[in-house]
């Protein structure tokens, strides 16, 4: 398996180390959001855009609607094989689904100058997620 290496940032850009215990870190501009909070909102996207309630949904791929709840809200950490079963219900594939949470948590934190474009390097990114 490949060993990932996250970049290293410039130096002006790297937080801020406090010189004493009594010395608070400062705030982060924008904590990164969780793969579970992506996927959360890209499914209740998905639901909505057609029309069906949590039941409707829940009905079809084979979870109670307060789980499917919880998945849209990003309580729950879903395995893999619920995360198929919602997708399949909702009419879209995995890989699909991957894909869009995938770009969600690259737009959501890169500035658009600096994040990846193309299908080729979305796919990826969406594979490692």
């Amino acid at each position: 398996m490949a060993e990932m290496t996250r970049p290293l940032k410039p130096a002006d850009e790297t937080p801020h180390e406090p010189t004493s215990p009594d010395e608070p870190n400062p705030p982060r501009d924008q904590a990164e959001p969780l793969w579970r909070d992506a996927l959360g909102h890209c499914l209740r996207r998905l639901r909505l855009e057609r029309g069906e309630t949590l039941v409707e949904t829940s009905r079809r791929a084979g979870v109670s609607p307060q789980y499917l709840s919880e998945m849209e809200r990003g309580v729950k950490e879903p395995s893999s094989e619920m995360i198929a079963a919602v997708a399949g219900a909702l009419d879209v594939t995995l890989g699909d689904l991957t894909l869009s949470v995938a770009t969600t948590l690259l737009t959501a934190r890169a500035p658009a100058r600096t994040a990846p474009a193309g299908v080729t390097c979305q796919a990826a990114y969406a594979l490692a997620a």
